[in-house]
């Protein structure tokens, strides 16, 4: 995902999700590999990049409680775009938007949601 500012990016998502970061000494603009959890969960590993002509990027994050997760996105300097609203027999979505202007989608899974 593309970041203004890495310290901060990286600061958001180590405390709303618990992900982990390694940068790339020498590298000729920041780069960190995003771990998201152990290689037998399933998740999205992947990077942050210093943001250049990139626009946005959207994506959506399985957690274990979504009003728990909000919470902390507030909390950490993110906002929230839409709240809380329930995908019927599947479960609940909101739409937010991180410390550099990306927006993410977090879920949790409750076949009972209408």
């Amino acid at each position: 995902m593309p970041v203004d500012d890495p310290d901060r990016a990286e600061g958001f998502y180590t405390a709303v999700f618990g992900w982990k970061f390694e940068r790339f000494p020498g590298a000729p603009q920041y780069y960190g590999m995003v771990t998201t959890g152990a290689d037998a969960e399933p998740g999205i590993n992947g990077g942050l990049f210093q943001r250049g002509d990139a626009g946005k990027t959207s994506i959506t994050m399985d957690v274990e409680s979504i009003e728990d997760t909000l919470k902390t996105v507030e909390k950490e300097g993110g906002k929230i775009l839409q709240p809380k609203a329930p995908i019927p027999g599947m479960g609940w979505f909101a739409t937010c938007e991180d410390t550099e202007g990306n927006t993410f989608g977090l879920f949790t899974n409750d076949p009972n949601a209408a």
